[in-house]
């Protein structure tokens, strides 16, 4: 087999999200968040100490209405064998969502705490819906988010969006 040329392939997201909002009537164009310091943390403890959750945007409940969608802390005994990602704006031509692990990891999170490299999986993952309104966002679903993550005592968040 010939070696071949690699021709990376950029996509717009930032362009085709502007783009989706005017799709959906929204006349102000979406302004990017942006913050002056890196909202992360070190862990304040040794990986193994530490207890692991997800935070993705694929929805877990599709029966839910979007207009209604608001964060939820799911049990991890009740994911869904396949994710709803299909209201979801990501490139469907280059990518798939058909292999679970490549946006939930789970199994692999579940190995890693068997294999000691992690404490453990929390009791819970986390939806965050995606939206429009940085407002809503900010002063609604990220403070229930991290009041939940308290709750199970996570000491690591891995945010996966789509």
């Amino acid at each position: 087999m010939k070696d071949q040329e690699f021709v990376p392939y950029f996509v717009p997201y930032m362009e085709r999200t502007r783009l989706f909002y005017r799709a959906q009537g929204f006349e102000k164009d979406y302004v990017w968040a942006h913050f002056e310091a890196t909202p992360f943390s070190k862990p304040e403890k040794p990986l193994e100490d530490c207890v692991v959750t997800v935070v993705t945007t694929a929805v877990a409940h599709p029966k839910i209405p979007k207009p209604t969608r608001k964060a939820e802390s799911i049990p991890f005994a009740e994911t869904p064998a396949q994710f709803d990602t299909s209201e979801l704006s990501w490139d469907k031509e280059t990518t798939h969502t058909e292999d679970r692990q490549s946006y939930f990891p789970l199994e692999v999170l579940n190995k890693l705490a068997g294999q000691g490299i992690i404490k453990s999986v929390s009791k819970r993952f986390h939806f965050v819906p995606t939206q429009y309104s940085q407002g809503a966002t900010i002063n609604d679903d990220a403070p229930a988010i991290a009041k939940a993550c308290r709750n199970d005592e996570v000491d690591i968040a891995l945010l996966i969006p789509l």
